[in-house]
């Protein structure tokens, strides 16, 4: 297994979180990890496997030894008659889509950015939008995990059904995500539909759009009434393609290059922040067009932002939106970026923000170098209050008191990490604050 020494940094995609390991891990096989596993116990040493650093919280930071598992080569299986695909934990999910496309498949749903591993997707309860579709864990059929005593064990609905149900949503607290079995469907084509529209006309119609389409988001505009509204339905994939230079202009000029400069305009002036955003709401106009489902899901993000994300149940959306408003109406800084507003189905995995009832995400986001935390905070203590779940992946600050009565099942997963990880191998300061010590 290959290593560095000595000390190694490291930091995330937005910037805001850095750790130094004492050893860099890359692991080529299973066994690998089960040995580092075994020598970093005798050393009293402790091991944190990252993905592709796209968390905003500290869930990667490493306290010890750092584990990467690109490297790591457990081979491909693909079950087309089953739909059923087996890829290593640390591959990219673009390298995971293009695989399935090739492969006549595609996953049933995605979020909007596909730079993570999946086993950094899973493990954090990466999700997209859909009213009858949950996070992506939900479509995970079995994985293999190295546990923090180096046991090997390959989990299932049917094979340590009570270790499954903790290890699709786990943190990387329980171990080492070695490969993971996804349940795919047929390929098929989205039909994208995006157009400006009004708030609260959306919130009055939302039980109706939200029932209309396979996949329905929006985006609120801060200062402005107005949203961008989007929808992705089923339709042949050459039904109506966009144009080159279309995409070129709205997704890379107009969402990367045009609103990377404004959006550096706003740090500077913060007074102009809401002139700014003003004129965004209204750049973006109408536009439908048909591609495969995972060119439709993800787009490029290349403008640096931080994130926190809230799952709160459905009902209480309308509630959240009015009290967030006012949020950023009384701000002693400006939000220069959207919110984004998604849905998912209930779920039955045990630390899945959707467990059990259905959900409205509300994502907050702040261009890199631009105050976060009082904006965060005052939505944190408004979703909080209404029964919200953080997303594992973005930036909160809860701890294992205010969490254990958001997640019915809190106390199990707590007894599983206990079983599988007695000497916190994979322990690290933020894990042992959100889930117990």
């Amino acid at each position: 297994m290959a290593s560095t020494r000595p000390l190694a940094a490291w930091t995330n995609w937005a910037g805001n979180q850095r750790s130094t390991a004492t050893e860099v891990l890359r692991p080529r096989s299973v066994a690998d990890v089960a040995d580092a596993v075994h020598a970093a116990a005798s050393a009293g040493e402790r091991i944190r496997p990252v993905g592709s650093g796209h968390s905003f919280s500290p869930v990667a930071r490493s306290q010890g030894r750092r584990m990467e598992l690109a490297g790591l080569d457990v081979g491909v299986r693909v079950d087309r008659e089953r739909r059923l695909v087996t890829v290593p934990a640390g591959m990219p999910l673009h390298r995971l889509n293009d695989l399935l496309a090739a492969n006549g498949l595609a996953m049933p749903n995605l979020g909007d950015i596909d730079a993570q591993t999946v086993a950094g997707a899973i493990s954090t309860g990466t999700h997209g939008t859909g009213a009858t579709l949950g996070c992506l864990s939900t479509f995970v059929a079995a994985l293999t995990l190295v546990t923090g005593t180096g046991e090997v064990l390959r989990c299932s609905a049917d094979e340590h059904p009570d270790v499954f149900a903790a290890a699709r949503v786990s943190l990387g607290a329980l171990g080492v995500l070695t490969d993971v079995t996804l349940q795919c469907v047929d390929a098929f084509g989205l039909r994208a539909h995006e157009r400006p529209a009004l708030l609260d006309a959306v919130l009055a119609d939302l039980p109706d759009l939200v029932a209309a389409h396979e996949h329905f988001e929006f985006f609120w505009f801060p200062y402005t009434p107005r949203v961008q509204v989007k929808t992705n339905d089923r339709a042949p994939v050459d039904e109506r393609p966009l144009p080159r230079w279309r995409g070129w202009l709205d997704d890379e000029f107009l969402a990367n290059t045009f609103f990377g400069g404004v959006c550096r305009v706003g740090r500077a002036v913060p007074a102009l922040v809401p002139t700014i955003s003003g004129v965004a709401s209204r750049v973006l106009t109408e536009r439908s067009y048909t591609a495969r489902s995972d060119r439709v899901f993800c787009t490029p993000r290349r403008v640096r932002f931080v994130e926190m994300e809230y799952a709160l149940p459905r009902e209480a959306l309308p509630e959240a939106l009015d009290a967030l408003r006012r949020i950023v109406d009384g701000l002693p800084v400006k939000v220069g970026f959207p919110v984004e507003v998604r849905f998912t189905a209930p779920d039955d995995i045990w630390l899945s923000h959707g467990y059990g009832r259905e959900s409205a995400y509300v994502a907050l986001h702040q261009y890199a170098g631009m105050p976060y935390e009082p904006y965060f905070r005052a939505f944190e203590r408004v979703a909080a209050g209404l029964g919200g779940r953080p997303h594992w992946g973005k930036v909160h600050w809860r701890d294992a008191e205010s969490l254990a009565s958001a997640y019915p099942r809190f106390a199990d997963f707590q007894a599983i990490r206990d079983r599988l990880d007695p000497n916190r191998i994979f322990a690290t300061d933020h894990l042992n604050k959100i889930l117990g010590p």
